[in-house]
């Protein structure tokens, strides 16, 4: 087994294309397809499925990548470390459900980067992809949260995908509103206040199961409902149609613009938002310092830290 077949294997996975990784890495076709099989022969396990749309990595190819990346990370330190050549660009990604504070944290991690060259992502998605970016290796990070309802079935897509779920913070519902909203005048609010009020929530592609929902109550019939699938676009309705959402209750106003309020829902349940990982995979230095400022960020608004295991 050779680095440089450790290398073929993360760009076809990464490309999803053995015709696209060979371009990147200025192979022809058939000698980067022969480097990873015989890295396959020589391992006696298949690391890649083959179809006419592409390749992915099999089970085994997926646990192979854990082990192999951590080898990868490790070089790029030596080389880091003891070559004078310059720095390599630094790389970091994070898939998160739609919080401010998530984007606050990243924002905050790219100002300490002291190359001039990086490559970090950001991906604000739907639950679903947020499994899928970490299983195919796509993010380091990610980023959602459990309640009562949702607690059970996400437990077991976390067993069944291999990840570890490490909780964060507990946060009681809140609604989310413009400082407009006539709702700004209570203190806090029941599920009776808002029934006249549209309701703005996060689409969930395809699956759509309220088990993936953002917001809690999900299965709450509501007579006006907006589905929306950017954080922007949500802030807008809030402001534009007196619309409201369900969430944490922290809004980061340097983001916000302050045009946007929480009020505490007379609601029973906890939300914990927490972060997901490979199991078997070691966090970047990167992962490390962003979980840090993310945390010192949350803190700022007087939530208690989970005492944090990697």
């Amino acid at each position: 087994m050779r680095l440089q077949q450790l290398i073929y294997l993360e760009k076809v996975v990464e490309k999803g294309s053995i015709n696209e990784a060979a371009k990147e890495l200025f192979l022809t076709q058939p000698s980067l397809s022969n480097a990873i099989k015989e890295l396959e022969q020589e391992l006696n396990i298949q690391l890649l499925l083959r179809s006419k749309m592409g390749v992915s990595p099999t089970n085994e190819g997926r646990e192979f990548l854990v082990y192999s990346r951590q080898i990868l990370d490790q070089v790029n330190l030596l080389e880091e470390k003891y070559k004078h050549q310059g720095l390599r660009k630094q790389s970091f990604s994070v898939s998160a459900q739609h919080y401010a504070f998530v984007v606050h944290a990243f924002v905050e991690l790219i100002r300490t980067v002291p190359n001039d060259e990086y490559r970090f992502t950001l991906r604000e998605t739907e639950t679903e992809n947020i499994f899928d970016d970490l299983v195919q290796f796509k993010s380091e990070l990610g980023i959602l949260y459990l309640n009562s309802f949702n607690r059970k079935v996400m437990t077991k897509l976390f067993k069944e995908k291999d990840l570890t779920f490490t909780p964060l913070f507990d946060a009681h519902p809140h609604v989310f509103v413009s400082r407009s909203n006539p709702l700004t005048k209570k203190a806090s609010l029941t599920l009776a206040d808002l029934e006249d009020y549209p309701y703005l929530c996060y689409e969930q592609g395809e699956t759509n199961s309220f088990y993936f929902a953002e917001e809690i109550l999900s299965t709450w019939d509501r007579k006006k409902e907006i589905k929306v699938s950017d954080r922007a676009t949500i802030f807008n309705l809030m402001v534009g149609l007196d619309g409201y959402t369900i969430s944490s209750g922290i809004i980061s106003s340097e983001l916000n613009d302050d045009k946007i309020v929480a009020i505490p829902l007379e609601y029973e349940d906890t939300i914990t938002i927490g972060w997901l990982k490979q199991k078997q995979r070691t966090l970047s230095p990167l992962a490390l310092t962003y979980l840090e400022m993310l945390q010192a960020h949350i803190k700022q608004y007087g939530f208690s830290i989970y005492p944090q295991e990697e």
